[in-house]
């Protein structure tokens, strides 16, 4: 066998596996309201959100993350850099405002009452979450977004991780959790040195978490039902996943995905 066909095959066997923590941000006055917020409002966190944040944080504190990602958003940068100031991992770390994770546009009806828009949706006979107000993003567009960000995700923690993290995709997998809802700040993590926290917004995670579970076949945790899976996460809810990625020629490309829990908020009650 040639030289170059086994290190294609030794590849092949390799994969690199890491977390991804999703994380909305907390709340601001237009939430503790009731009213949209979308993209053109970029209202700060409320004191209640800034608590929340840092109850966040202080739950946080002890898991490691290699890699922060944060919608460029005022409210998720707020949060983000809540979390990152207790999170000794996060010193020396670059955070990565990108505007892929802005929360979805609800054009005309940004500013508006979050009941209004329920009571079109529902008129037009569809979800909140699936209707779409007049200048406004689909759920489709959201969800390319999505897809764009995941993608960039990939490729920069392959190529920031792959040469001294890569394992034999053999290797046993890490062992499923029991708990969607209550359980230790590192569930699904402990052991793993790549992991990835992302800061954004409720709507977008409803969009991303359908795309995990109906497209790239993500498991959801015991004992969670689809609707609960597909709900808005409460402010600072926790969406905890493992990924796996294996390198082909020069790029990473998913291999496997499965949901540790969604819509942790536990830290906030404590």
């Amino acid at each position: 066998m040639r030289y170059s066909s086994i290190v294609n095959l030794q590849q092949s066997m390799k994969a690199l596996t890491f977390g991804l923590t999703l994380v909305r941000h907390g709340e601001t006055q237009y939430n503790k309201e009731g009213l949209l917020q979308g993209q053109l409002i970029d209202a700060p966190l409320s004191e209640s959100g800034l608590q929340q944040a840092e109850a966040a944080g202080c739950y946080l504190k002890h898991v490691l993350f290699s890699n922060v990602f944060v919608s460029d958003m005022l409210r998720a940068r707020q949060t983000a850099e809540t979390i990152m100031k207790h999170n000794t991992s996060c010193l020396g770390l670059q955070a990565v405002w990108d505007p892929l994770l802005k929360e979805k546009s609800f054009g005309t009806a940004e500013g508006g009452r979050v009941q209004d828009l329920r009571e079109m949706a529902k008129a037009a006979g569809q979800t909140f979450l699936d209707f779409t107000p007049p200048e406004g993003e689909t759920q489709e567009q959201v969800k390319e977004r999505v897809k764009e960000f995941v993608e960039k995700m990939l490729q920069k923690i392959g190529a920031e991780h792959w040469q001294d993290r890569g394992v034999e995709e053999t290797s046993p997998p890490v062992p499923a959790e029991t708990s969607p809802v209550e359980g230790t700040a590192d569930d699904g993590v402990r052991g793993v040195p790549v992991h990835a926290l992302v800061v954004t917004h409720g709507a977008l995670m409803c969009v991303a978490l359908r795309f995990f579970v109906d497209e790239l076949h993500c498991s959801v945790p015991p004992g969670s039902s689809k609707e609960h899976v597909f709900s808005l996460s409460p402010n600072t809810g926790l969406c905890r996943f493992i990924i796996t990625v294996r390198k082909e020629d020069h790029t990473f490309k998913l291999s496997g995905i499965r949901c540790v829990f969604v819509h942790r908020g536990d830290h906030v009650q404590q």
